[in-house]
């Protein structure tokens, strides 16, 4: 069962990716979460510091993320460009985490802290691409389809008919292998 903490996140997370920040108020939020508005304010003193938590927690997942990126199995491509794609959400929560935080961006007076979280995830995943391709010019590059398979994944838009993640990964190792 999910600490006190993690539920107030959690149900944050939740309010932020459907309604927006502007209308999450501590209020709903320990509704939400099942805790009191005592039970909040001890854990998250103020509605900035909800906020600095969730980007706490951003960067926690990104970091896990990194990891898993470098570890796994089909390689860090493969794994980047798989789970950026619709359907395909990184284990450990990190694609609901940065919906929020994306959906926190415009409403917090914290600008600069949500640019700055983001920003780290983005480095996260280029040096774990970086590490298993070696260039910089194609671990942007595969950064940037993923980066564009995760947009279709946060407004819902299907890949087009006829093609796969699958078909995706082996053309981009044709074109890797030509250099």
């Amino acid at each position: 069962m999910p600490s006190a903490r993690d539920r107030v996140l959690d149900a944050y997370e939740t309010l932020l990716i459907e309604h927006g920040g502007a209308a999450v108020t501590l209020d709903a939020v320990a509704a939400a979460a099942g805790v009191s508005k005592g039970g909040l304010l001890y854990h998250f003193a103020s509605k900035e510091a909800l906020a600095a938590g969730l980007l706490d927690r951003l960067r926690e997942r990104s970091a896990a993320d990194a990891e898993a990126i470098r570890s796994a199995p089909e390689g860090a491509v493969a794994y980047y460009v798989r789970t950026s794609a619709p359907g395909g959400a990184s284990p450990g929560g990190l694609t609901r985490t940065y919906l929020a935080v994306l959906r926190l961006a415009d409403t917090t007076a914290a600008k600069q802290a949500v640019r700055d979280a983001l920003a780290r995830v983005d480095a996260d995943g280029y040096a774990a691409l970086l590490d298993e391709l070696g260039d910089p010019v194609l671990a942007w590059l595969a950064q940037l389809v993923g980066d564009g398979l995760y947009l279709r994944t946060l407004t819902g838009t299907p890949l087009p008919p006829g093609l796969s993640v699958d078909d995706l990964l082996e053309r981009m190792r044709e074109l890797a292998r030509r250099g």
